[in-house]
């Protein structure tokens, strides 16, 4: 995909939501990339020219031959796996790996303890390079944080939240956390590191479902405070509802834990001041 004076980018995940984010602004700025992905037909799929390296991350052979010469490697796959990119990755290349701000649930699930044992194993490889935790990531092409969100407005005459949604949250655009990326990978890191990136500031999740409905052209929501644990009775039907999207369980318990987060150290850091909510949000529901 071009060249550069930058060193080229091994993605691991390309075809994901935030790989090909990062993809794509690799290629606008010159960046050789060097996608690897499970699905070859799903990178094909997303419209960015280059032919992927096929590895499954559970396929430690494939992965090897996948990552062999690397110098820089961005790994857009869940941290759990990231002690087998360390392990199939060469000992000098730089990583920047995604993890998640669900390393500090009180609830821990699979996913937030796989974030856990994958940054470990990154703090302790010895390697060079940052792990990158997000908050909730909205605005990328495909997501469905929010617009699972408006359509649920679009079909309840109140919202039901837990504890009233007074909880915080602070969500990342996916443009940010793209920004984040880049600006991590010409940073010369000097062994492991761990890094919250998150949204300018945090906000009640109520505010945010009332910034969401505004986003998306609908009246502001009546919003009532109701016990987390009929709603997560009642989340466990929407699985077999129709015309109903999924909610899990885990996804009501969460709404009561404030997310929120210092990100200082991410601006004085990477450089990335992050956009508005109601900027990041008016971008995505005019962009379809």
């Amino acid at each position: 995909m071009g060249g550069s004076a930058e060193s080229a980018v091994h993605v691991i995940g390309a075809s994901g939501r935030s790989g090909l984010a990062l993809c794509r602004v690799l290629a606008v700025d010159g960046i050789e990339v060097v996608p690897v992905v499970r699905d070859a037909a799903k990178w094909r799929a997303g419209g960015l020219a280059g032919a992927p390296l096929v590895a499954d991350l559970t396929d430690a052979a494939a992965l090897r031959a996948a990552l062999h010469g690397a110098v820089r490697i961005v790994s857009c796959a869940h941290a759990r796996f990231a002690p087998a990119v360390l392990q199939a990755g060469p000992v000098d290349a730089r990583y920047v790996f995604l993890g998640s701000t669900r390393k500090f649930t009180r609830w821990p699930d699979v996913h937030g303890r796989g974030v856990q044992a994958g940054e470990a194993a990154f703090l302790a490889s010895g390697r060079s390079g940052v792990m990158l935790h997000p908050t909730m990531i909205y605005g990328a092409q495909g997501e469905d944080n929010v617009r699972r969100l408006a359509t649920l407005l679009r079909r309840l005459p109140v919202v039901p939240l837990p504890g009233g949604g007074r909880a915080l949250v602070q969500p990342i655009h996916q443009d940010d956390l793209t920004r984040c990326i880049r600006a991590a990978l010409a940073i010369a890191w000097d062994g492991a590191h761990s890094l919250v990136v998150a949204g300018p500031s945090p906000l009640p999740y109520a505010d945010f479902v009332c910034a969401v409905a505004l986003a998306a052209g609908l009246a502001g929501p009546r919003i009532i405070a109701v016990p987390a644990w009929p709603m997560m009775a009642a989340a466990a039907l929407t699985a077999v509802l129709p015309l109903v999207p999924t909610v899990r369980p885990a996804e009501i318990r969460r709404l009561l834990e404030d997310k929120a987060f210092d990100i200082a150290p991410m601006i004085a850091t990477l450089g990335v001041r992050p956009i508005t909510l109601a900027d990041g949000l008016a971008g995505t529901f005019r962009g379809g």
